[in-house]
């Protein structure tokens, strides 16, 4: 991730208006802020997921998926829902507009809550570019929080913050179906609640009952919300993810875009001494081709050690292995002495994983008493070699009756 970003916006007036006009929003909050809590009380979430997307995307859907795919426990924050929030029909009933100032004044004051500390998903924000402006601020704004306070006691409170710019996307046509399927599900819905008299009746839009403004909306979200988030992803971490497909398609296409990325979210310092070490996930990419590597090479190299081995597992595993086949575990202990060798117990492993069975060795010596010495009375022990060997496999399918 980038952080190019001023640690401070320019003081001069910018030629973009918006621009300027993001600085002293973002400053008159930030100022509020500091007043209303103290600095050392601006404790916000360390990770954050701006999640935006077409109508009918499917953001409600999905925003409780990404919430557990990130471990993230805190309902969303909805920038609709905050609208309609006290504070907010306030500002209207004084008959004043709730524009950018209020809408983040909200916000921010909102993300102090200490249930989001952990991490947040906003839906809905930013939509303008006073919006992204003031997002970028807010980053450095933290930054610059997490720097004063990461050798202090109160350094876990402060921690790096992490943005992801997260996009649900849909096509046009696909954007207009769904918002048309929508308000003719939710009629009929309300329409058996009428009959019935159970159930609560939900909103019916209008926008989802008239192509037109269907088509409308997909364009204000285009021109706006779309827009707005792509201008952050040469900034931030950047997920854009196709919605097109069905909720299981969709879903394994979230799990894609946000598995875990070591090199995006630890420090630089902790992930440099980490990183020669593999990741797990990718030692399974050519592990067939390297087991059928390694088998070739026993014969080609080792055929005596190898022949002998396989006699060995069809002698005094298999047997026992056939023996547990309803509940597929077996556990085989045995003291032979081919395996003293640490290539004919590597060979062991392969052969059973390459025949399909999970298998692990675990090697314990035990201390067997020979003789007494008569002049010390010390008990004098050789040490023997147990080697316990574990096989698991998928068990009989044989069901019973009860």
């Amino acid at each position: 991730m980038s952080e190019a970003i001023a640690t401070k916006p320019p003081m001069l007036p910018s030629a973009d208006l918006e621009i300027k006009d993001a600085y002293l929003i973002f400053s008159a909050i930030w100022v509020d802020l500091q007043e209303r809590f103290g600095r050392d009380n601006l404790k916000f979430p360390r990770e954050f997921i701006w999640l935006g997307g077409a109508p009918g995307a499917g953001k409600g859907t999905n925003a409780a998926f990404i919430a557990e795919a990130r471990d993230i426990t805190a309902p969303p924050v909805v920038i609709s829902s905050l609208l309609t929030a006290p504070s907010a029909l306030a500002i209207k009933n004084s008959g004043q507009m709730v524009g950018d100032r209020e809408v983040i004044g909200l916000l921010l004051e909102e993300l102090l809550d200490p249930e989001y500390h952990d991490g947040v998903i906003v839906d809905g924000f930013p939509r303008t570019k006073v919006q992204v402006e003031c997002l970028k601020m807010f980053y450095n704004a933290m930054l610059e929080l997490h720097v004063e306070h990461r050798a202090g006691e109160f350094s876990r409170a402060f921690r790096k913050p992490m943005f992801r710019i997260s996009l649900l996307f849909v096509s046009e046509d696909v954007s207009v179906r769904r918002q048309l399927s929508r308000g003719q599900q939710i009629r009929e819905h309300n329409r058996q609640v009428r009959e019935t008299g159970i159930g609560e009746e939900r909103e019916e839009r209008v926008t989802d009952f008239d192509e037109q403004l269907c088509r409308k909306r997909y364009k204000v979200f285009k021109e706006t919300n779309f827009d707005a988030l792509q201008s952050l992803r040469k900034i931030f971490h950047f997920h854009f993810i196709d919605a097109e497909g069905d909720l299981p398609e969709v879903q394994r296409n979230i799990l894609r875009e946000f598995a875990y990325q070591s090199s995006l979210e630890l420090s630089p310092e902790v992930f440099d001494l980490i990183r020669s070490i593999p990741v797990a996930t990718k030692l399974g990419i050519h592990a067939r081709q390297e087991l059928v590597t390694r088998l070739e090479e026993y014969v080609e190299l080792h055929e005596d050690t190898f022949r002998n081995v396989v006699k060995l597992i069809e002698s005094k595993i298999i047997p026992i292995v056939h023996a547990h086949a309803m509940s597929g575990h077996a556990q085989i202990n045995s003291e032979e002495c081919l395996l003293d060798d640490p290539l004919a117990l590597r060979m062991v492993i392969d052969i059973l994983w390459e025949r399909g069975f999970h298998a692990m060795v675990d090697i314990h010596r035990v201390e067997v008493p020979e003789r007494v010495d008569p002049v010390t009375w010390e008990i004098c022990c050789r040490v023997k070699k147990v080697y316990r060997i574990e096989v698991r496999y998928p068990p009989s399918d044989i069901r019973r009756g009860h």
